[in-house]
């Protein structure tokens, strides 16, 4: 069976920084609704926060990002970029995305627990984001 190809768009390197502002909204707004105690919101802003953050690590440094119906494809985009932690970070992300479907479309509330482990696990990743784009977001 043939690998199955990932469906990624060109994009100017110079548009990292539109996707780096959607990380930062989204991850400052992420930890309000935690704070918050808003399960829920936190949750949902920590997916957002993890597709955007693999968009603008990708197009940052390779000039690319996933235009796949599946989310999880972006991981394997992060998982290929040559800096050092990209595998172990594409996996953080896969955690966080594989609970899209739970989180924002069953009808089971997000528990304090589980938005804990997303919220920890997004504030991992941005951090490495920050770092290996020189902190400019």
């Amino acid at each position: 069976m043939a690998a199955r190809e990932k469906k990624v768009k060109e994009e100017s390197r110079e548009k990292a920084g539109d996707y780096l502002k959607k990380t930062s909204d989204n991850y400052e707004q992420m930890l309000a609704a935690f704070h918050a105690s808003n399960w829920n919101a936190s949750a949902t802003l920590a997916v957002q926060c993890a597709i955007s953050l693999a968009d603008a690590i990708c197009v940052c440094e390779k000039g690319t990002r996933s235009v796949s119906q599946d989310h999880l494809d972006v991981c394997d985009l992060v998982a290929g970029l040559s800096l050092d932690g990209a595998k172990e970070k594409s996996k953080q992300l896969r955690k966080i995305i594989a609970r899209k479907n739970l989180v924002q479309y069953e009808c089971r509330s997000v528990h304090k627990a589980d938005a804990d482990k997303m919220v920890k696990v997004t504030a991992r990743v941005y951090q490495w984001v920050r770092e290996a784009v020189g902190g400019s977001f």
